[in-house]
Formats: structure tokens, sequence, C-alpha cells
């Protein structure tokens, strides 16, 4: 069993108004110092098998096809 962890965030440049909402209640909240606040997601999946190479390959595709709207989402697979 193969463990991973995928990160989504959003691209440079992309609005990010739920980071934005985040940013402001932090500050509401007394929380001083804060630059600025981006949100992503954050995947754990287990696949089956032991080929690390075959199984970055079936995350990627994940990504591409569901996980991430690669349009304005980076991803990042990590392999434990």
């Amino acid at each position: 069993m193969i463990k991973a962890r995928i990160v989504v965030t959003l691209k440079n440049g992309v609005l990010d108004p739920q980071g934005k909402a985040i940013e402001g209640a932090l500050g509401t909240l007394g929380f001083s110092g804060i630059g600025s606040v981006r949100q992503g997601k954050v995947f754990d999946v287990e696949v089956e098998g032991e080929d690390r190479d075959k199984a970055r390959a079936e995350l990627a595709a994940m990504c591409d096809k569901l996980l991430a709207n690669t349009v304005i989402e980076n991803y990042s697979v990590e392999i434990a």
C-alpha cells in the first residue's frame, strides 16, 4: 500500500475570495501581522500496490481529471 498526499492550490494571479475572507476573519479575531492567506485543498490517498512510479502517474491522472482544475490550480503529489 502506498500512501500519498496531494496538495492543490490556486495559481498565482487567481483571485481567492475564500482566502481573503479568512484573512479578514483572522484580523477580526485579533491575529495581527497576517500578510496574505491563500486557501487550498489536501487529499490523503492510499493506492494499492508497491510500484511508486505507477502510483505517482495514477495520482497525477486523478488530479488532472478530477481533483484539480488545472486551468486555475496547481497540484503537488507527495508519496510517503
